[in-house]
């Protein structure tokens, strides 16, 4: 596997409390990470995105990132165990214009029209019919919620098949993966998202923002969300087809879905 891992983001559906990060092998241009989160976040990042792409393939001899601030523990963590790399003469890390970052930005067109833009027509439609007001914190936490986790089923079927499509020249990215980085390291020098965090604050002096969520956590007690969740999947055992559907332009059934978690949280919260 190649020296380099790019990471990079999607904000298409910001306004709606989605943010897609990706990490692609530089060699390779496999997708050997992905998360999507309500708001970009340091520690979902690391946790999600650049922790169990090291675990997996090994430490990259460098990551390349834009000049975003959510980036800073994955770097923070890419330098301290940079040690571990196999070619110390290159740079742990190096942050350039998202313009740049070419093998994530060719990606992006696919993912949009794949992923983002049959879910934002939906979401678009709903608010001309007046029928969510994406200035209600509740409705602003149920459209995050759900469209985030649609998004998950999306973006991993597009990164299977980015990872399995013959690159003319190059080959299929999942071939050229396999072999790994040439160093690897245990996940016991890789902390959770907190304990690195507290690694952080203990090197740099600052703290970095936990965990967020987009508009307001509604729910008072861990049982009053469980027994909402617990309605919602009641109804819709698999969320699956809700974003299969939408991405084939019929939007009803997304539709229903998110006004039926809105009003169930509005009724327990």
């Amino acid at each position: 596997m190649g020296h380099k891992l790019h990471l990079d983001q999607n904000e298409k559906l910001v306004m709606f409390g989605v943010t897609h990060v990706l990490a692609i092998d530089g060699f390779s241009k496999k997708i050997v990470s992905h998360s999507t989160m309500p708001i970009k976040n340091n520690l979902s990042i690391y946790e999600d995105v650049f922790r169990p792409a090291v675990i997996t393939y090994g430490m990259w001899e460098q990551v390349r990132v834009d000049h975003g601030k959510e980036f800073y523990l994955t770097l923070f963590m890419q330098e301290m165990l940079s040690h571990h790399r196999f070619n110390q003469e290159r740079l742990p890390y190096l942050q350039t214009s998202s313009t740049r970052n070419h093998t994530v930005e060719r990606l992006w067109p696919e993912i949009n029209n794949r992923v983002n833009y049959p879910l934002k027509t939906a979401l678009l439609q709903l608010m001309d019919q007046e029928e969510i007001d994406m200035e209600d914190s509740l409705v602003r936490y149920c459209v995050s919620n759900l469209t985030c986790r649609l998004c998950h089923i999306g973006l991993t079927s597009v990164a299977e098949s980015w990872n399995a499509h013959r690159i003319p020249g190059k080959g299929i990215p999942n071939h050229f993966a396999e072999p790994g980085c040439k160093r690897r390291i245990t996940s016991e020098l890789l902390p959770h998202s907190l304990g690195a965090a507290d690694l952080y604050r203990q090197h740099v002096g600052s703290a970095l923002t936990a965990y967020s969520t987009f508009g307001v956590d509604p729910f008072t007690t861990e049982q009053v969300k469980n027994r909402t969740e617990n309605h919602f999947s009641d109804k819709y055992p698999d969320i699956s087809p809700l974003f299969y559907r939408a991405v084939n332009n019929d939007f009803a059934p997304y539709k229903e879905a998110l006004l039926y978690l809105i009003h169930t949280t509005q009724r327990n919260a």
